[in-house]
């Protein structure tokens, strides 16, 4: 059994399929909204992300780097009708590193690539109206980590903010900083009595902060 899989059994969490499905739905959502839009910005970006949280899930053993590289690319699509400097933002992002891990207390030291991705949807809000534009966003979307043999989709949640400083309508630049929390694992109880019933849950959920650059080409 890999340690992808042992940690899984621990957690209780389940492999999810699909994420070529999930992707080719969002990339379908994002054309949609397109074709009905005033304006749009995509803006490709490269950065360094931190929390090894999902590296460690990833790999079933601690590991000492903080983080890795990551890229991607955010879409922002202004439609009529939305308050202003209000618009839908859709996000795909990547991140890989390369451990040693040990396989076996007796084991020589493997060399594993583990890969994590974020994939959301939500909405962004711009202040101002000229060159210098900060913002604040939040999505909801899906987390797909994943080591040799082995892939886990989980919910996630991401927010951030930033900055645009735009030279002109179709080009600028695009400096954020973005938090992300993935809910590896939810445990949900009910007790029901003589005074009614009560509910609870338990959550498992990994953090990531992302530090960003990206070039914006308006539409």
């Amino acid at each position: 059994m890999t340690p992808l899989a042992r940690r899984r059994e621990r957690a209780g969490g389940r492999p999810l399929a699909g994420a070529r499905v999930i992707v080719g739905a969002a990339l379908v959502a994002a054309c949609a909204a397109a074709a009905e839009a005033q304006t749009v910005e995509i803006a490709p970006f490269a950065g360094y992300r931190v929390g090894n949280g999902l590296f460690e899930l990833a790999t079933g053993e601690d590991v000492d780097d903080d983080g890795a590289p990551s890229w991607g690319a955010v879409v922002d699509v202004g439609l009529g009708g939305l308050p202003e400097g209000l618009k839908i933002e859709a996000l795909v992002s990547h991140q890989e590193a390369r451990f040693d891990v040990r396989v076996g207390p007796l084991g020589s030291p493997t060399r594993l690539r583990v890969t994590v991705d974020h994939i959301q949807a939500g909405s962004i809000q711009e202040f101002g109206r000229g060159h210098v534009r900060p913002f604040l966003a939040g999505l909801v979307g899906l987390t797909r980590y994943a080591a040799p043999g082995e892939v886990e989709v989980r919910f996630s949640l991401g927010t951030g903010g930033g900055v645009k400083l735009l030279a002109g309508p179709h080009f600028g630049l695009r400096l954020d900083g973005r938090a992300y929390v993935t809910f590896v694992d939810v445990d949900v109880a009910g007790v029901c009595g003589g005074l009614g019933c009560a509910l609870g849950f338990e959550t498992w959920a990994v953090w990531q902060a992302d530090f960003t650059v990206g070039l914006i080409f308006g539409f």
